[in-house]
């Protein structure tokens, strides 16, 4: 693969860091104050359990953006090794289990910590195709995981096949 190519998979993998970092610093906590702002206007009276819900709801933002900048760096190293005409390594095959496991992590943090603010907000405005919007945001890390561990067993087969290539005279 060029040089020129992995540099722009490397462009756009940052800007999508600095997009999601912007979020995390400026809209996360935003998003909490206008959720409580509606639950107020909408004659929901603010108790304990919904401001339990609001702050699992802001912990489980920030919690799953670990896993996606973890992500990210697993991704820039993989395109380093691609760079470096070590694309068929068991360090790639280690970066991109690591992309699977990042994947789960960050639908298990959403399942477990954003919707049941959805699900609140869906139940109060009777609203079931919102928690169908839910599941469907909540259930797409899944699908970078599946291609992830397929791109995994790919490799580590194409890697088995060198070896014994190299092995044999």
């Amino acid at each position: 693969m060029q040089r020129g190519a992995t540099f722009l998979m490397r462009a756009v993998v940052l800007f999508i860091g600095i997009v999601v970092l912007i979020f995390s610093i400026a809209l996360f906590p935003e998003i909490s104050k206008e959720a409580a702002m509606i639950a107020e206007v909408a004659s929901l009276r603010i108790s304990t359990w919904f401001a339990f819900v609001n702050l699992v709801f802001l912990v489980g933002l920030y919690a799953a953006v670990i896993p996606f900048f973890f992500a990210l760096h697993q991704t820039l190293k993989l395109l380093s090794y691609i760079d470096k005409k070590k694309a068929f390594s068991d360090l790639s095959v280690k970066a991109l289990r690591n992309i699977k496991y990042c994947a789960f992590a960050i639908c298990a943090l959403y399942m477990a910590s954003i919707m049941p603010l959805i699900f609140c907000f869906a139940e109060f405005d009777d609203a079931p195709g919102l928690v169908l919007i839910g599941f469907v945001i909540g259930l797409s890390p899944v699908v970078i995981a599946t291609f992830a561990a397929i791109l995994q067993r790919l490799l580590q087969e194409a890697i088995d096949i060198k070896s014994e290539n190299d092995l044999t005279i």
